[in-house]
């Protein structure tokens, strides 16, 4: 533990994780107790409060050090940053928070999309307790991204449930009601298998000096028998795969996206959803090696079986929100796919997808908001024509759908190609079906942008406004990341690779699975724990 604590110097004295949890928590509460005579200082303190947030999330991204992150003398286990502090001294509980390069770039998505959500769109009603929501959702985020320990990250995976409901409920559309309700069950049924499964992790796989929740011990000791590690692994994967999600518990997404207020679907599309896959990643092959690689060919099935329904459910939708709101499950199915490869190239692909995720399709739900407060709807059949009395906004919908695609030179094309690349090694049929995913993706959305922008427009799409300069600043990061990230992906790829390989050596040692080198034959693999291969794969 000395080791751990010594190296939280490294990164400088200041607890600079501590802070963006803090900051946000803190201006919810002010938030909270402004006197209800000035509801206008709500969203521009609450604006200040995460802005604040996310300067110091870019300070975290600057400070970051790529050469650290691969030197074990210098920092402990891959994490930088660290902080820990007892809290439960009884139950082994501390506050223990580090990032790496797999958690870095989520904290700064996180950190950057509220400020921007929360300036650049108007909740309408209510402002003081809708920017107090948006503030605590940052905050348990941000802890959920950066928690080394299991209570630690229970407590902020909880957190975040709470504002996300009440936000869809408080400020959503006419289904408010019942898909905040929906929302809540799924995600509560899955939290409650979660929590069970981390105290069993605690209890039974902690060392003899005594139990710990610290997901850094547990993953090195790794304690549990094989078909305990396996029964936790089922209940945590559940709880992820609930909030990735992946088909056949998806049915909540739609329903919370189309119901939700603009704001709260950027962030729910952005941030929440990368709580299943990231949890998959740090506590599922990290904590859980041996049981991920059995479970591996279940969870890549379910991965790319969601990525073809998505696009299918998509192409169908007449509401565009909720068309969106499809893509979202054939994306994040990338993602897992990606993770259950168990390649560095697929598993730094699926961290940067993440990213890239939330970039393209947190901007297209802004895009949508945008054009249901012009036009009072969002039937894509009642829409025709946009582009000749709104060219501006068609023109960054389109760059933003060609990101979604994942045109080359825009940042979609770099997370899908190297997960597609990298899950070939070892996933191959599975690999070229999830291909397929790619230009479906290209049909759904063109096609919904066709017959929206396109077309002779009636009295009332004539009339569209065009973006206004408030809203054009708000789009701006969103455009101007889509091109950079596409263009130059190399900061994203400096910082994740090196925690992807760590993160690879560690599941190897400990789950038999033989990791294929760049340029080595395909391996069609089984899921044998055991890490023999014949000559031809099997």
């Amino acid at each position: 533990m000395g080791t751990l604590l010594a190296a939280s110097g490294a990164a400088g004295d200041f607890p600079l994780l501590n802070a963006l949890i803090f900051v946000p928590a803190v201006g919810a509460l002010i938030v909270a107790l402004l006197p209800r005579s000035r509801p206008d200082l709500a969203r521009p303190l609450g604006t200040l409060f995460a802005a604040v947030g996310g300067a110091l999330a870019l300070a975290l991204a600057w400070q970051f050090d790529v050469t650290a992150a691969t030197d074990a003398a210098t920092v402990a286990d891959g994490f930088q940053f660290l902080s820990q502090q007892s809290w439960i001294p009884a139950l082994g509980i501390s506050w223990h928070v580090g990032v790496d390069g797999i958690s870095l770039w989520l904290v700064v998505l996180t950190s950057v999309v509220v400020p921007i959500v929360l300036a650049g769109v108007d909740p309408h009603h209510d402002p003081k307790p809708y920017t107090a929501w948006m503030l605590l959702l940052q905050a348990g985020s941000v802890g959920a991204f950066v928690a080394l320990d299991l209570f630690l990250f229970f407590v902020m995976f909880e957190v975040v449930l709470v504002p996300m409901y009440l936000l869809i409920a408080g400020w959503g559309y006419e289904g408010r009601r019942y898909a905040a309700t929906k929302f809540f069950i799924y995600t509560m049924a899955g939290s409650a298998l979660l929590l069970v499964a981390i105290v069993a992790t605690a209890v039974l796989g902690s060392p003899d000096s005594g139990i710990t929740f610290d997901l850094v011990t547990l993953a090195e000791e790794q304690g549990l028998a094989t078909d305990t590690a396996r029964l936790c692994f089922v209940a945590f994967a559940i709880a992820f795969l609930v909030k990735v999600p992946v088909v056949p518990l998806h049915t909540w997404l739609p329903d919370a996206h189309t119901e939700a207020p603009t704001a709260g679907s950027v962030v729910l599309a952005a941030v929440l959803l990368k709580l299943g896959t990231y949890g998959l990643l740090r506590f599922g092959l990290y904590l859980f090696p041996e049981a991920s690689d059995w479970a591996a060919p279940v969870l890549v099935t379910v991965g790319v079986v969601g990525i073809i329904w998505g696009a299918v459910a998509a192409a169908m939708q007449r509401d565009l929100k909720r068309l969106v709101a499809y893509s979202s499950v054939a994306h994040m199915g990338f993602i897992v796919l990606g993770i259950f490869a168990f390649t560095a190239t697929a598993i730094g692909g699926g961290v940067i997808q993440m990213v890239n995720h939330g970039i393209s399709t947190g901007a297209l739900f802004l895009l949508v908001g945008m054009l249901y407060e012009r036009r009072h709807t969002r039937q894509i059949d009642e829409l025709a024509g946009i582009q000749s009395a709104a060219p501006v906004y068609a023109g960054v919908f389109t760059l933003i759908i060609l990101s979604s695609v994942g045109v080359p030179g825009l940042n979609g094309f770099v997370g899908e190609f190297l997960i597609l690349i990298g899950s070939f090694d070892t996933r191959p049929v599975w690999t070229i079906i999830a291909a397929s995913g790619v230009i479906l993706a290209a049909l759904y959305l063109l096609w919904a942008y066709q017959r929206v922008f396109h077309g002779p427009p009636a009295a009332a799409d004539r009339q569209t406004a065009d973006l206004r300069r408030g809203e054009l600043l708000t789009l701006a990061p969103f455009v101007v990341a889509a091109v950079a990230l596409g263009v130059y992906p190399k900061p994203l790829l400096d910082a994740v690779e090196p925690a992807a390989d760590e993160l690879l050596e560690h599941f190897e040692e400990h789950s038999g699975f033989e990791v294929p080198e760049l340029g080595d034959p395909v391996v069609v693999y089984h899921g044998d724990s055991s890490g023999e291969h014949d000559e031809d794969g099997h």
